[in-house]
């Protein structure tokens, strides 16, 4: 226990010149594990869903939708690829959400609304980053 003469001392004691710095956070780490960690979970909670039709749809919809959502996810980077890459990128997105969206669209006569907001995310994604990388590819395809 300090006196009160040792406190002050403590108190007017300068901190260190170069004290340790924590590491530093990287949010598209941060972004990825917490996406991994709520798929993950989402995945581990389709053994608990009934087993009536619904259910079911459910459950073989998991990974239809956990691959719309990481295309949405990959949309946001694809400005981190190469130019050339870019194009390739946005031509599989398209194709997989089309081939998601109607394996999705197949299972369900009224898809759920969470469902339907996360195709439509993933389209609006996909149509957001083409109008960005139009001027950039009809400018590559003139070279």
């Amino acid at each position: 226990m300090h006196t009160p003469d040792e406190a002050a001392n403590d108190a007017k004691t300068p901190p260190p010149a170069n004290p340790p710095q924590p590491a530093p956070l990287h949010p598209d780490r941060l972004t990825w594990l917490v996406l991994l960690a709520r798929w993950t979970d989402f995945a581990r909670s389709a053994v608990a869903l009934p087993t009536d039709a619904d259910g079911r749809r459910m459950r073989d919809s998991i990974a239809d939708i956990i691959t719309l959502q990481a295309v949405w996810f990959a949309l946001q980077h694809l400005q981190e690829l190469d130019p050339a890459e870019q194009a390739l990128g946005l031509a599989r997105a398209g194709v997989l959400i089309e081939k998601h969206e109607a394996a999705i669209r197949h299972r369900w006569a009224s898809v759920p609304k969470g469902i339907e907001e996360l195709i439509g995310d993933a389209k609006r994604q996909l149509a957001a980053v083409t109008s960005e990388n139009e001027p950039q590819m009809n400018t590559d395809e003139h070279r």
